[in-house]
């Protein structure tokens, strides 16, 4: 079997082309990480070869990663190019043990680096080890425009969107209980919004980037495209309302005793915090 054939790069560049697919990767738009599991290393480790390629400092200090493996998006790469040119769009990298650098050991063929984002992938990552939250190896980011389109007409503050994802769609709630994080406007690729989304993925899984798009973290590739389709789509569901409704607040939004009602059906633990 070659190192294509493994489960954890075919459901990777899976994703890679449905998100493609839905329109949430223009140009070079989004990223992907996903930590390798033991059994994933075991399989691809004989494919790995550092070569003598350099350790390169992350920008962020991750000890609590030592030594893990990454499958990882390249910076500049194109998501819709990642299943027909594997080895140039993606690639493996170590950690090494004081969690201050990675290197290369697969992949990035003609000498690309992990993406812009990947402080903000590795803190997220950090954040996950660190509150007993390992199942969740998968990191990913997408431009999804109706999500943007939120954050443009509403304050950018957690509270507030979780309101709106959960009031829009019965199924949103059940998908994000923690509820959804919000971050005002970042630069793209800077530390600021690596070390300002780690803040919230210690209590959400799941943050909007105002003018940017959207983070979130899950156990599987298939979990983490269900967990962006359904935020994009209840985030339509509400445009699309407001815009029927002439601008102002839809007439007919879940009300939080109905919320309640969709937790207590589906043995889910919501966070009250955003409850009335």
């Amino acid at each position: 079997m070659s190192i294509e054939q493994s489960n954890c790069i075919r459901r990777f560049t899976r994703l890679c082309s449905d998100g493609y697919e839905q329109g949430w990767h223009e140009g070079n738009g989004g990223n992907l990480s996903y930590r390798m599991s033991a059994e994933d290393i075991e399989v691809c480790m004989p494919y790995m070869d550092a070569k003598g390629n350099p350790w390169i400092e992350n920008g962020v200090t991750v000890p609590n990663l030592a030594g893990s493996f990454f499958i990882v998006t390249g910076a500049g790469k194109y998501m819709r190019k990642v299943s027909i040119d594997l080895h140039t769009n993606i690639g493996i990298v170590e950690i090494n043990q004081d969690g201050t650098a990675y290197r290369v050991v697969w992949g990035f063929t003609d000498g690309t680096q992990p993406t812009s984002e990947f402080c903000a992938h590795l803190l997220t990552h950090s954040a996950n080890v660190a509150n007993g939250h390992e199942e969740d190896r998968v990191v990913y980011h997408a431009h999804v425009s109706n999500s943007i389109a939120l954050a443009n007409v509403v304050p950018a503050d957690s509270r507030t969107i979780t309101r709106i994802i959960w009031k829009s769609m019965a199924e949103a709630i059940i998908m994000f209980p923690e509820g959804i994080g919000a971050l005002g406007f970042y630069a793209p690729g800077s530390t600021d919004v690596a070390h300002a989304n780690a803040e919230l993925m210690k209590t959400h899984r799941c943050a909007i980037w105002a003018h940017h798009g959207a983070i979130l973290t899950a156990s599987t590739f298939d979990q983490a495209f269900g967990m962006m389709q359904t935020l994009e789509k209840s985030a339509g569901i509400y445009t699309a309302c407001r815009a029927m409704c002439g601008g102002t607040e839809p007439l007919q939004l879940l009300t939080d005793d109905q919320l309640r009602a969709i937790c207590a059906s589906n043995d889910i633990k919501p966070n009250t915090a955003y409850l009335d």
